[in-house]
């Protein structure tokens, strides 16, 4: 795009109504305010214009029985664009991924990972790629006052209030091309449809409603899915200071998951981001819990997780990730109908990259991290001893030119 440059935070915030304003990551979320957002920014006919977007070239191998290996890209791109409409402010923004295209047989290989379906089967010890419409979003800001905002968000696919930032675009997982292990306890519901939100802010809290269709996106990744609005979420998140925020949020969703369509799930989730900026880099760090029980079902499965990405020296990263997360029978390819809690097991992530000059537009690295699992010792039959998995990539991301 002609003229595009780039900002250390998109447009700079100096409060949390600014900072929402500028809605850097996906639906409504936030991060902290002091949190970089790497971005090619213009302005046009009154218009600001802007792009995120990365993409990882992965190389995966897994250790033990269920272990698998696999080349695949992670990827996404967000074009955004911003002006002054009437008293308020007007944000349009689509998200888009190649990753229909880029994960080949609808799943890349992830041990003790569940969720959604391939080819009619549940997904076992693997991640589904993302839709190509990630997100298709309106979003329209009122100031009431110097510190009050009222803002709505319609998106036929978007995010609802609920959870923090989706792990794609959390500043503390940036470096780390998969999907953690508690997605589907904890922020499963980034890709939604048909979805509503009001939120209120008031100097340093919002609040904010949601409705949205419960389904998950089918396994079919080109199309855009629909349906009536039938779930609910609310969010609460504050942020004492620019490098903290925090939120509690709670959603009913109505039959999420297509191979079980009489299920609806209640979810509770909380977490406490931290961002730190440094004289040549930053740190980002996130402590998340995510709770999910189906309605009628007394046992609840918990995922709980702390992640952290260090840049330094401009060009170096360093990351971690733990996650203790509950599992259920899917993990044992049972039927359905005799799903139930099986087992807590432990990812212990640890990773480094080193960015190398390519284009003014991009930071372009390469990466590799380990994965180390423990579980109980009755799986060790399906899944080997110790499981563990590597993964090694070539990163690109979008940035303004002098970041």
């Amino acid at each position: 795009m002609p003229g595009m440059s780039g900002m250390s935070h998109g447009m700079s915030a100096t409060s949390f109504v600014e900072a929402i304003e500028n809605h850097s990551s996906s639906g409504t979320s936030i991060e902290p305010i002091s949190t970089p957002t790497p971005m090619m920014m213009s302005m046009h006919h009154g218009w600001m214009l802007m792009l995120h977007g990365e993409a990882f070239l992965n190389a995966i191998q897994q250790s033990g029985p269920r272990g698998g290996d696999k080349v695949f890209s992670t990827n996404w791109i967000m074009p955004m664009a911003q002006r002054d409409l009437g008293p308020g402010k007007l944000t349009l923004r689509t998200m888009l991924s190649l990753e229909p295209a880029t994960v080949t047989e609808r799943r890349y290989p992830e041990l003790f990972q569940v969720g959604e379906t391939a080819f009619g089967k549940a997904i076992v010890d693997g991640q589904h790629p993302h839709d190509l419409f990630m997100e298709i979003a309106a979003l329209y800001d009122l100031r009431l006052a110097k510190d009050t905002l009222l803002s709505f968000y319609a998106a036929p696919v978007g995010d609802p209030a609920i959870g923090p930032t989706a792990y794609p675009h959390r500043s503390s997982a940036a470096e780390d091309p998969l999907a953690t292990l508690g997605h589907h306890l904890e922020d499963s519901t980034h890709i939604a449809n048909d979805v509503v939100t009001a939120g209120l802010t008031y100097k340093k809290a919002r609040l904010e409603a949601s409705g949205f269709h419960g389904r998950e996106p089918d396994e079919f990744r080109w199309n855009i899915d629909h349906g009536r609005i039938d779930s609910y979420s609310a969010r609460l998140t504050v942020a004492p200071a620019a490098n903290w925020i925090g939120q509690f949020s709670a959603a009913r969703i109505v039959s999420p998951e297509v191979l079980a369509p009489n299920d609806n799930q209640f979810r509770m989730t909380a977490s406490i981001a931290y961002n730190r900026p440094l004289a040549r880099g930053n740190w980002a760090s996130t402590l998340l819990w995510g709770r999910t029980r189906a309605l009628g079902q007394s046992q609840p499965f918990n995922g709980y997780l702390a992640e952290s990405t260090l840049k330094f020296a401009n060009k170096n990263y360093v990351w971690g990730r733990i996650e203790n997360v509950d599992r259920s029978t899917e993990l044992l390819d049972l039927p359905v109908a005799t799903e139930g809690f099986l087992a807590r097991v432990q990812a212990y992530t640890l990773g480094y990259a080193r960015d190398f000059h390519l284009t003014d537009h991009a930071d372009t690295g390469v990466g590799a991290q380990l994965t180390l699992y423990e579980k109980p010792s009755f799986l060790t039959p399906t899944y080997g001893e110790h499981p563990a998995g590597v993964v090694m990539f070539l990163r690109v991301r979008l940035r303004g030119k002098g970041m």
